[in-house]
């Protein structure tokens, strides 16, 4: 272990750097914060190239193993002040460990459709928190992976990664082109459900084979016409307020579950 206390430190500046998006599809690496993170990734076999412990970090069983697997794996295990852990997340109170890893996107191809009764499919996501959550909750749904098709918010990003809470760790994440997209749909051996505002079915009363695979579209103008053709059926979540639309985030959960109510 070496020790950092300069906040103009080359170490510090190429992690904090992570912040950027043009840096981490550069280096192909990403930062998460916290010892639950860092513990959930080690649970799925990913070991950090680099952990930042604070100073006053306390004591901790998990702490101890992150420090032994990240050594044996060939990385590095810093030392740095409580003002350097700040400067990294950007935050006044920042988790006491930090780490940087090797992002993992899985190709569609590897993607293996029978192995969970429900995958997700988002088109042109733009907000990272919406992201974040929506891999979270494919997780707990046990949700086989999430694409993204076209030009997505970067999974990785700080934001997306602390709204997973972890589960960037445990779930596939693939990205393609609508191209690529449209072209590997037309092998998927159960159902695609699209949502639209402009459908008439009742999500709840949609006949689906498994797996399904449910596309939802951007936050702002929905699922394009393109994909939603692609769709076997598109559906809609009735609004029986005065909002005329649910958060990304919501509707995806609602639809995960409903299409894994049974499993």
């Amino acid at each position: 272990m070496r020790e950092i206390t300069s906040l103009t430190n080359e170490t510090v500046k190429a992690v904090r750097a992570l912040h950027m998006r043009k840096e981490r599809e550069a280096t192909g690496r990403f930062l998460a914060e916290g010892l639950k993170f860092i513990g959930e990734a080690l649970d799925q076999g990913r070991v950090p190239k680099t952990l930042l412990v604070g100073q006053d970090a306390r004591p901790h069983p998990l702490l101890d193993r992150a420090r032994a697997e990240t050594t044996r794996a060939g990385g590095e295990v810093i030392v740095v002040t409580h003002a350097i852990l700040e400067k990294i997340s950007r935050r006044d109170n920042p988790q006491t460990v930090l780490a940087v890893f090797e992002q993992k996107y899985t190709p569609l191809d590897d993607l293996t459709p029978d192995s969970a009764p429900c995958w997700v499919a988002l088109e042109q996501v733009r907000d990272p928190g919406n992201l974040g959550t929506i891999i979270r909750t494919a997780d707990a749904a046990g949700c086989g992976g999430v694409i993204l098709i076209g030009d997505c918010v970067d999974p990785f990003s700080v934001e997306a990664v602390r709204a997973t809470m972890g589960s960037v760790f445990a779930v596939a994440i693939s990205k393609a082109t609508p191209e690529q997209f449209l072209a590997w749909r037309a092998k998927w051996p159960g159902s695609v459900i699209g949502t639209r505002l402009d459908a008439t079915a009742d999500y709840r009363g949609a006949e689906v084979r498994r797996p399904s695979l449910v596309l939802m579209g951007n936050e702002q103008a929905g699922l394009t016409d393109v994909l939603a053709a692609a769709c076997d059926v598109n559906v809609k979540i009735p609004m029986r307020g005065r909002a005329d639309s649910l958060n990304l985030a919501i509707a995806t959960g609602i639809m995960v579950y409903a299409m894994t109510d049974g499993v």
